[in-house]
């Protein structure tokens, strides 16, 4: 069952039989908003890039994204970049897959962002999601909808951190500006 998220609502990601999730993909959907022109409407190609920053203490130790598409650990991987978007109904366009068993210890967040690489603004993007699915059987597990669009080129989404034993999932939907996941560090320490 999927648990439809709201900004800064937390979910445990530990299963109904009591054990915990071992692998989770982050996916990312979204679609570019039709624009009204003097000939109908039309769309213009929409390049969002997914990244996951990796933290340790409240300093970041390692990224992955579209030109490190795997952790220097091996435990966090990105599927690959999408240019366009616009796989729609639910599908992720761009996704990172986290094996939470190789996590290292001395990892306690990680934090997924989206941001507009072309530098649009995110009132040129519909149907954007973010949705935590468990990888050993497919299972969507929370989906956070990004609503509202905004004068903003980026979206801090959501946070994987670990809670007591296990882990948990925080959906932050914090607005910000910036074409990589670099120019979002000062949006993103204030979440951590």
């Amino acid at each position: 069952m999927t648990v439809n998220m709201t900004k800064g609502q937390a979910i445990s990601l530990q299963k109904n039989d009591g054990g915990s999730l071992t692998s989770v993909r982050m996916g990312l959907g979204w679609q570019a908003a039709p624009r009204r022109g003097l000939f109908g409407s039309r769309t213009r190609e929409i390049d969002l890039d997914a990244s996951a920053v990796l933290f340790a203490d409240k300093q970041p130790v390692d990224v992955v994204f579209f030109r490190h598409l795997v952790s220097d650990d091996g435990s966090v991987r990105h599927t690959g970049d999408n240019l366009v978007g616009g796989v729609g109904q639910g599908g992720d366009d761009e996704a990172i897959l986290v094996d939470l068993q190789r996590v290292p210890v001395h990892i306690d967040q990680i934090v997924f962002t989206v941001n507009s690489f072309t530098g649009q603004t995110f009132q040129e993007v519909q149907n954007a999601f973010c949705r935590l699915v468990d990888e050993t059987n497919g299972q969507e597990l929370a989906r956070y909808t990004l609503a509202g669009g905004g004068q903003y080129t980026a979206q801090i989404m959501a946070k994987v951190h670990r809670s007591g034993a296990g882990w948990a999932l925080t959906a932050l939907g914090s607005p910000a500006n910036g074409r990589t996941f670099q120019d979002l560090m000062p949006a993103i320490l204030p979440v951590l």
